[in-house]
């Protein structure tokens, strides 16, 4: 039973806000307790509601503002505080970076406690805006209603077709223009949403689980090529025929419209068929010259000019002479192991997910690149003694993994098989602290590289060269 004497915390005033902390958040401090605001930025003084509160830390919203903050500017976005892509956009770029980097060394220095080399400057993002190459936008008949509206007792069109509200699973924002993919994203979208209406296709309802129309996604490639999937509900030939001729009258320079009916309760379609319906099942991503076919299914680095950047760099810490043999652990598509496949002997590239490896074996074929070989199955099993017998002791390794980090046995196994120098990759900075400090028993951090690949919000990558003690 829902507790109605539920303790309301009182409004802190005029609290004056420090530095910016993980997660995106920033601190401040009253009576010796430390608050966690989302929302603001360091130097804004602010009343705020605390939303919780624990024995050392309390969470809060800022309700009123005193005085702003010099590190920020105007955000660009109209959706700027109600979505939550893009969190970041009140603050300058440069300013971003910055604080990116201190994250980076915060983690590394207080999780890693390792002796670390002086860092080499963040590099940031050529593009700060439209800069992803892939996005998924949601249908709803619900759509997220801003306070004003609700207290405006208008009637709104209550069909969108946008991004999920944070914390929200059934409430979605109608988007007008989304300022993180190139066009034409923003005009599919917006011709796919008036040609539902025009229609009444039905949107669908998240509560409900009914309805046509589920998601949309759009995929562009720095090769110019576009992919763009349509994701319904149940199977209609007629009405589906109707929607994707209309696209590729409206958009000729699609070259790959496919669609998947998806009758689960979620919108994931890897084990679902997903049906090409005009072009080719895939476009192609490239890289000096490297093609990577990139399907409906594949992963791909969202920010492929500043992936290029990060692999540019990634071989340069390998400093490999053509020699080596080079494990590269969580390969994904193979786009790595495809990367420095020509600067080394070898290269053997494990990863989890079997059709992310079939993607690996097709873009080292198309790319003639005959020197990798790729291995499905978990790291921690297939990074094996037989492994290592079958094709010798790694010179290199490269490793990528998810945000959780390397699995301990995978880390022992490092440690085993010792290779002369370890560049690791990581989107999470805590747990690469974490794993390096497992690492230090033989090796020593010659290198940390930060690079900024999501401008506008608190995510940072971070590499690290780690050289044999």
């Amino acid at each position: 039973m829902r507790n109605k004497h539920k303790k309301k915390f009182p409004i802190l005033e005029r609290i004056r806000i420090e530095e910016m902390v993980a997660e995106g958040k920033c601190l401040a401090r009253h009576e010796n307790m430390v608050i966690f605001v989302g929302g603001v930025a360091p130097g804004d003084v602010v009343d705020l509601r605390i939303t919780r509160k624990k024995k050392s830390f309390m969470e809060a919203e800022a309700v009123n503002f005193h005085e702003l903050s010099d590190l920020r500017v105007e955000p660009f976005c109209e959706h700027f505080g109600i979505c939550g892509g893009c969190k970041w956009q009140h603050i300058g770029y440069n300013t971003q970076v910055l604080y990116k980097q201190k994250q980076v060394k915060d983690n590394l220095e207080r999780i890693g406690k390792v002796a670390l080399p002086e860092f080499d400057p963040i590099l940031g993002s050529a593009k700060t805006r439209y800069y992803r190459n892939k996005l998924e936008y949601t249908f709803s008949n619900t759509s997220w209603l801003t306070k004003e509206q609700i207290q405006s007792g208008e009637e709104f069109d209550r069909d969108a077709l946008g991004f999920h509200i944070p914390g929200r699973f059934d409430k979605i924002l109608d988007i007008k223009h989304c300022y993180l993919q190139p066009d034409p994203s923003n005009t599919i979208r917006l011709e796919v949403r008036a040609y539902a209406k025009a229609n009444n296709l039905p949107f669908y309802d998240l509560i409900k689980q009914e309805g046509y129309l589920r998601n949309l996604i759009i995929r562009t490639a720095n090769t110019g090529e576009l992919m763009v999937i349509v994701q319904v509900y149940y199977e209609d030939q007629e009405v589906m025929q109707a929607l994707l001729d209309h696209l590729a009258a409206k958009f000729p320079e699609i070259s790959s419209l496919q669609y998947v009916v998806n009758p689960k309760g979620n919108e994931t379609f890897h084990d679902l068929e997903v049906v090409c319906y005009k072009g080719l099942p895939y476009i192609y991503e490239e890289m000096e010259g490297i093609k990577f076919r990139v399907g409906p299914k594949s992963f791909y680095q969202t920010n492929a000019d500043q992936a290029y950047e990060l692999y540019r760099l990634t071989r340069e810490l390998a400093a490999l002479t053509g020699n080596e043999l080079v494990y590269d652990l969580y390969t994904g598509a193979g786009t790595i192991a495809n990367f420095v496949a020509k600067q080394c002997r070898e290269v053997i590239g494990i990863e989890y997910v079997p059709s992310a490896i079939e993607d690996a074996k097709i873009n080292s074929q198309i790319n003639n690149i005959t020197n990798t070989t790729f291995y499905a199955g978990d790291m921690k099993d297939i990074l094996s003694d037989e492994l290592v017998e079958r094709h010798g002791r790694p010179d290199v390794v490269i490793t990528d993994p998810p945000r959780a980090g390397m699995h301990q046995d995978v880390v022992e196994k490092l440690l085993q098989v010792h290779p002369n120098r370890i560049v690791y990759v990581s989107c999470n900075p805590a747990t690469q602290a974490r794993d390096l400090e497992l690492l230090s028993a033989k090796y020593d951090v010659a290198r940390v590289q930060p690079v900024d690949m999501f401008p506008q919000t608190h995510h940072v990558e971070n590499i690290v060269l780690l050289t044999s003690k």
